[in-house]
């Protein structure tokens, strides 16, 4: 195997890692957490919480992954645009940690605080509240911002040097203004981020990173990508 193969191949596997992992979190793991108000006070089951902290970090960190084998590839094409790259996956692995140590300070109270009553409950309640909304400030700025500007800087640097079929990065060039649409539109309260409006939006750039992470494992760079680029 090339080194340049191999350099696709372990940034492909690395993007898939981002969608095999964050996608049971929102969705499954930390459902109860997030949905249930009297979470941290005993209800409900918190059985997924810690698996779901898991998957996130491994997803953080499969994000900065991704830009750290990409960055040479992509500095041969643009010095500017490979650190743009390199600089907002770095952010987003950083606002998904906030996000892992907001839902672990909810469990944390839930498990050593039990049994609270009265005032103890009440104030429970609204530090409760206060961290799952710093959790869901996480989930609008990670997803909802830096995947756009990953987008625009990587999907460009595809572009230009013509390493994928140029369909791939151009969904990426189109859907980054979508997401970043759907973003502005779920802060100013037009529609939830969970919703159909938001759905439609985010598809492009859901779909961009999927074909992108599957194309460079399987498929691989194009020829006119020399070893040196991967060196």
């Amino acid at each position: 195997m090339t080194p340049i193969r191999k350099t696709a191949m372990i940034a492909g596997v690395l993007y898939l890692m981002t969608f095999i992992f964050s996608i049971p979190v929102k969705f499954g793991l930390w459902k109860e957490v997030l949905d249930n108000n009297n979470f941290i006070l005993g209800s409900g089951s918190g059985s997924g919480v810690l698996m779901g902290a898991l998957f996130e970090i491994i997803t953080a960190l499969a994000n900065i992954g991704t830009a750290v084998v990409l960055y040479k590839v992509a500095r041969r094409t643009s010095e500017r645009l490979a650190l743009g790259y390199v600089t907002s996956r770095v952010m987003e692995a950083a606002v998904m940690f906030v996000g892992v140590l907001s839902i672990l300070t909810v469990w944390t109270l839930r498990t050593e605080v039990s049994g609270a009553v009265g005032a103890d409950s009440a104030s429970l309640l609204t530090t409760g509240h206060a961290l799952i909304a710093i959790h869901d400030w996480t989930f609008l700025i990670g997803p909802g911002l830096f995947p756009a500007i990953n987008a625009l800087c990587i999907g460009a640097v595809m572009y230009r040097a013509r390493l994928l079929p140029r369909w791939i990065p151009t969904l990426g060039l189109v859907g980054a203004p979508l997401l970043l649409a759907s973003m502005v539109g779920t802060l100013f309260g037009a529609f939830d981020q969970v919703s159909g409006p938001s759905a439609a939006l985010s598809f492009c750039i859901a779909l961009w990173e999927l074909s992108f992470g599957l194309w460079m494992t399987f498929k691989g760079f194009k020829e006119t990508a020399t070893d040196n680029s991967a060196g």
